[in-house]
């Protein structure tokens, strides 16, 4: 079972006549496990998944590399698992199910389910992020950059599927993402949605500016867009997010490419006091509950934050100014948003299209027609919607 003191979670399981307890965290917020056993090299991997299963967390006590291993065959399990499942289903008569709606939500499912299942694969940290397990790695470094110094303190648990992320993301943010615009890379943190789909920035990019005066970058996230208008020679961007990860990693990024004195970043919600000729936001572009704290990059429950931008535009935006929404329209070939909500959200915020530049997605799920999604993606455009106050 699990115990918290003090609000922190803890582990509870039994070795021998032994009880013992451990610190558990989890970046996406995830529970701990209510039941734990060991685990170690001899247990099969069908013993595994039937206990995953089931919920119940197997903290490794074997070789590390073997948990990596096990990791991978229980993955392999759980799509056997599904491939069956969806068998079944193919001499079934048609129902809602195909709908895009339907097909986007149990897709969802499906990955919620993997992930929950693969997180049970639990590994143990000693203080100072050092994992006394057999040929572990040195994560120190990952660690550090994703969960900070406090949890450095104190042994604990997490989930090695957790762990393997924070390791990629550490190695993404050595080696950065190649941004043609800037002439340079973007080095993402953990937790703080990258740069991958570049022709969003390249639509940012290539827009005719209104003003070089002044702009405001709304949610800043890696600092990439902040960086690409001060590389197009706007003299002073005002740069806004609520998320402290994403304000460290932009300054990072700003810093190392030599525009730092260009971006002043803000702790904000949405806008920053004043206006400006240039206001520019990219919202997530899925209208959905974020399933972990990682995923409000990619949803954005109830459109609160693209109709925050859109009612307040106007009240910062200087005369004759531009709003630029950098918006795909994914979210409407999923039926997750009627195909005129967003057309009415401008005029309700006294707003109008003074222009619009689209483009189609080059990331491979676009063309690859084993993704469930495909039907909806290969449809997909990404717009920048240049906005005025209406006259």
């Amino acid at each position: 079972m699990t115990q918290t003191d003090d609000a922190v979670p803890h582990l509870a399981w039994q070795s021998g006549a032994a009880q013992h307890t451990l610190r558990w965290h989890s970046e996406a917020g995830n529970p701990p496990p209510k039941r734990v056993v060991e685990a170690d090299d001899q247990m099969p991997a069908d013993t595994a998944y039937r206990l995953a299963c089931e919920g119940t967390g197997l903290l490794w006590r074997g070789d590390f590399q073997n948990a990596r291993q096990l990791l991978l065959a229980l993955g392999r399990r759980v799509d056997r698992a599904r491939e069956r499942a969806e068998a079944k289903k193919k001499g079934a008569p048609k129902t809602d199910a195909a709908q895009p709606a339907q097909a986007f939500h149990q897709h969802r499912q499906v990955q919620a389910q993997r992930a929950r299942i693969l997180g049970m694969l639990l590994i143990p940290f000693d203080a100072g992020f050092t994992i006394p397990l057999r040929r572990a790695p040195d994560v120190h470094a990952a660690c550090d950059e994703a969960y900070g110094q406090a949890l450095a303190k104190e042994a604990f648990s997490a989930s090695l599927r957790e762990l393997l992320g924070l390791i990629g993301a550490h190695e993404w943010r050595k080696k950065g993402v190649t941004v043609p615009a800037l002439g340079g890379a973007i080095h993402p943190y953990y937790g703080v949605f990258s740069p991958v789909r570049g022709e969003y920035v390249d639509l940012v990019a290539q827009a005719p500016l209104p003003s070089t005066a002044l702009a405001f970058d709304i949610g800043v996230g890696t600092g990439v867009l902040s960086a690409v208008l001060a590389r197009r020679g706007v003299r002073k961007v005002v740069a806004t997010d609520m998320d402290e990860r994403a304000l460290a990693c932009a300054r990072e990024n700003l810093d190392g490419l030599g525009l730092g004195d260009r971006v002043e970043l803000r702790k904000a919600d949405l806008f920053p006091e004043g206006r400006a000729p240039l206001i520019v936001c990219n919202p997530p572009w899925l209208p959905a509950r974020p399933g972990s704290a990682i995923e409000h990059a990619i949803y954005d429950p109830d459109s609160r934050m693209l109709l925050g931008f859109l009612n307040g535009l106007a009240e910062h935006l200087e005369p004759g100014g531009e709003g630029w929404l950098v918006m795909s329209d994914f979210a409407e070939h999923l039926d997750l948003r009627p195909a005129g909500m967003l057309a009415e959200a401008i005029a309700a915020a006294g707003l109008e299209v003074a222009a619009r530049h689209d483009i189609k997605p080059r990331h491979g799920k676009a063309t690859d027609r084993d993704d469930p999604l495909h039907a909806a993606r290969s449809r997909e455009t990404t717009t920048l919607w240049r906005l005025k106050v209406r006259a």
